[in-house]
This record gives C-alpha cells, sequence and structure tokens, in this order.
C-alpha cells in the first residue's frame, strides 16, 4: 500500500516532534518504506528533520540518507557528531558508505572513519575512495559472495550461508581460484542438483560477463543495459575480484548522464540544480545565450546584404521565420537521433551511409513540406515565382540541415566531445546562419532582384 504524504501528515509530524511524542513518532515511521521517510524529511523544517534522524534507529536512518536532498543530507550531517555519522556509515553497504564519506570536508572525513568500529568496513571504504567516482572502482561493493573452485559443494553452502549474513541482496555467487582470480559464476540450479561431494570446478559456468576497475561508468552502464544484467563482477588488472555493481547503482548513472544530455541540449554547460546560485547558473547558461546571440547577429548581418532585395520584394521577409525555424527543427530532430543512437551503441557501419541515410530522409520529408508551402503561397500570393523560389529555398535548407545535425555529432563524437552539446543551441544557431543564406541566394537567383 502507497504511503501518502499529505498536508495533514506533515502537520502531525510536526506537532509529535514538538511535543516530544518519540514513541508515537517511532510506531508512526514503523514499516514505512525509507524512500518516503526521505520524502516526509524534504518536507519538513531542518531541525525537525534532524529530530527524525536522531530518534530512528540506525538500520533506518542510514538508507534514508542516502534519498534525501543533497543539501537536506549536508546540513543534517553538520549537525551530527563524528561518532552519530559513523554509526549511519557501519549500516551501510561500502559503495554507498563511500559515497557518502565523499561528500564530507577532508578533515571531518578523518574523524568519522576513526569512528567507525567495523575495521574491515572502514578498510573496504578506504580503498573504494581511492577509485574515481565515474568509474567501475567508483561504484562497486565489496559485499558479494564468492566461492573458489576446488570447495566441495558441502563446504560451498557452508561458506555461502557466512558470506551471504553481510550481503542485503544476493544477485550472483562467483567462482573465484587461489589467487582470488575470477573464473565464472555459479547456478543455484546446479549447486543443487550436485553431490555435495562433487568439486565446485565440476559445476559452475565459466562464462561471465565483468568489468575492469578503471572502466568508465557509462560504459558499464551499456555493458549492462545490453545484457540485462542485475549485477555485474568488477576485476582488477590482474583479474582478481574485487567487487560487484548492482543495478541500482546504474540506474543512478544513467539517470545523471540523461539530467546532462539533457541540460547540454538546453544549452546548459555545467551540472547544475534548479537551488543553485544566480552565479553557479548564470556561468553555466551565459556561454550558449552569447553564442546564440552572436548567431543571431551574423544571421542579421546576411539579411542585411539583402536589404535591397526585401525592399522589392517585401513578402520573402514573411518567411524568413519560417525557413530558419524549420532549419533548427530538421536539424535538432536529425542530431537528437544521431546522439541517442550513439549513447545506445546503436549507430551501426559506414558514416557514409549514415549520412545518406539522412540525405535521403530529408529528401523525402523536404518534398512534401516544399510541395505543400508552393500550394499555400501559389493560392495566398497568386505569384508562382515567388511560390517556387521559397519551396526550393525550404527543400534546400531541410536537407542541409538534415546534413548538419547528422555529422557534427558524430564529429564531435569522433573528437571524444559528447555530442549531446550538438542537440541544443549549437545546432538551432548554424542552421538558422545557413538557412537564411540559402534562402536568400536561392531566392534571388530565381527571382533575379
Amino acid at each position: 500500500m502507497a504511503f501518502d504524504i499529505t498536508k495533514e501528515l506533515l502537520e502531525n509530524v510536526s506537532e509529535l516532534i514538538s511535543n516530544q511524542k518519540d514513541t508515537a513518532l517511532s510506531e508512526l515511521f514503523l514499516d514505512v518504506h525509507h524512500a518516503d521517510i526521505a520524502e516526509v524529511l524534504d518536507d519538513l523544517s531542518f531541525d525537525e528533520a534532524v529530530y527524525i534522524i536522531r530518534l530512528l534507529d540506525s538500520e533506518t536512518t542510514a538508507e534514508v540518507l542516502l534519498d534525501v536532498d543533497d543539501e537536506v543530507r549536508e546540513k543534517i550531517f553538520e549537525q551530527l557528531t563524528a561518532k552519530e555519522i559513523a554509526s549511519e556509515i557501519d549500516e551501510l553497504d561500502t559503495d554507498d558508505a563511500a559515497d557518502v564519506i565523499a561528500e564530507l570536508p577532508e578533515e571531518r572525513k578523518q574523524e568519522v572513519m576513526q569512528e567507525i568500529d567495523d575495521e574491515e568496513h572502514a578498510k573496504e571504504i578506504v580503498e573504494l575512495l581511492r577509485y574515481d567516482e565515474n568509474s567501475a572502482g567508483g561504484l562497486m561493493a565489496k559485499e558479494l559472495v564468492k566461492v573458489n573452485e576446488n570447495w566441495t559443494v558441502l563446504r560451498c553452502v557452508k561458506e555461502m550461508r557466512a558470506q551471504a549474513e553481510e550481503v542485503t541482496r544476493v544477485h550472483s555467487i562467483y567462482v573465484i581460484d587461489d589467487g582470488g582470480k575470477l573464473k565464472g559464476r555459479l547456478s543455484l540450479k546446479d549447486l543443487l542438483m550436485a553431490s555435495t561431494r562433487s568439486k565446485i570446478a565440476d559445476v559452475y559456468i565459466p562464462n561471465v560477463d565483468f568489468v575492469n576497475v578503471n572502466d568508465a561508468a557509462e560504459d558499464v552502464a551499456n555493458v549492462m543495459r545490453k545484457y540485462d544484467l542485475e549485477a555485474i563482477p568488477v576485476v582488477d588488472e590482474l583479474g582478481v575480484l574485487v567487487g560487484r555493481i548492482t543495478i541500482d547503482d546504474i540506474v543512478e548513472v544513467i539517470k545523471e548522464e540523461a539530467d546532462k544530455d539533457y541540460q547540454l541540449a538546453a544549452g546548459i554547460t555545467q551540472d547544475v540544480e534548479a537551488d543553485d546560485s544566480i552565479l553557479v547558473l548564470t556561468k553555466a547558461r551565459l556561454p550558449w545565450l552569447f553564442l546564440g546571440l552572436v548567431g543571431g547577429l551574423s544571421a542579421a548581418s546576411i539579411m542585411g546584404l539583402f536589404e535591397g532585395a526585401m525592399a522589392k520584394n517585401a513578402v520573402l521577409f514573411m518567411f524568413t521565420p519560417l525557413i530558419a525555424a524549420m532549419a533548427g527543427n530538421v536539424g535538432v530532430q536529425s542530431s537528437a537521433i544521431i546522439v541517442q543512437g550513439l549513447a545506445n551503441d546503436g549507430i551501426k557501419g559506414s558514416i557514409l551511409k549514415r549520412l545518406l541515410k539522412e540525405i535521403s530522409l530529408a529528401m523525402v520529408n523536404g518534398f512534401f513540406l516544399a510541395i505543400f508551402l508552393f500550394i499555400f503561397i501559389w493560392i495566398t500570393k497568386e505569384n508562382i515565382k515567388l511560390a517556387f523560389a521559397i519551396s526550393v529555398s525550404l527543400f534546400s535548407v531541410i536537407i542541409i540541415a538534415g546534413l548538419i545535425g547528422t555529422s557534427i555529432p558524430l564529429f564531435l563524437n569522433k573528437r571524444g566531445i559528447d555530442p549531446a552539446i550538438a542537440t541544443g543551441p549549437f545546432i538551432t544557431t548554424s542552421n538558422d546562419i545557413f538557412g537564411i543564406l540559402i534562402y536568400f541566394s536561392i531566392a534571388k537567383l530565381i527571382i533575379g532582384f
């Protein structure tokens, strides 16, 4: 059953806190999912949020703190002692614990690490902090179930029971050799069907997908998405099994990448939030707005070259926004498809073949749109020459815009630049300039002004 977060609920929680009704508060949040509790904390005042964090048990609040808004979590940690933060971290898997520790100031990190009771847990967190946060090593958790290929099935079951106590959810059982190198995975069905005296080496599956600690987070996401994996093992440079990455971590990577691409497409060059300062938001937006301004001035300058033509054929000016808009729309459509294909590894085969396909598509779309525009202008303006000039211009602009929208993302990707940038103002501005230039050039050629 869904936990409804209503105004009445929030008022009730605030009243219970003000009256220090701890028992009633604990009962209220009993069996409530940590994500729902986190949402409640985001809607309460800061002091009330801290009160609940201190009231509930660490096993619950540890998960809650992962889901609350980043700024709220940062403020809560400022009010908690190093020992209180350490008690929360003790309840988290190593990957989540490392993420929390990484957000703390340097001095605070050392204080908290010294307060962690489980020394092995602390060592594993320190190890994870050495990896880049956008790498497989930065995403992985140390908790997993692994068995030695030389064990018997009976010993394997005993060892698995002991290891499973430290793992929140067992996705896979990995098989290693005496040196810790990943050899394969173990099927529970095969394990149950095998004799208790059988060696694991005789029943495990040698084929297993894995990633290296230094692989980029995006590459890990692509592998897991391609093979539909819930978890994937991580090995070091020697092939030694060092951790695993689960699907919940990859969902976060995909979400962050989607947010980043969306911002790039909107002309925002930095990772920003709506609550960031005006200065930070200005730095993220201003460069592309300036590019748009330069592009607009360039388009205006081109139109100035044809000022005399517009004076004699004022109707041309009326269709200028249409030509510019169509150029921008076609360019963004083409680039969006290419960027999506690149992100999903869907761009296969020759680049030339891809360009020819997009040009063919632009020609088909341009032909039908140009025919419609020709008929419209002919009927409304009763000037077949004008209708022909503008419709031919539209057809040409659509083809050029499709070519630009296709080629620029491919070029940027080849240069190691995020192609998502090509779906924003960059494409729109460039197509506006080329669109207007082509429009007036063709109109001048056909009308002869």
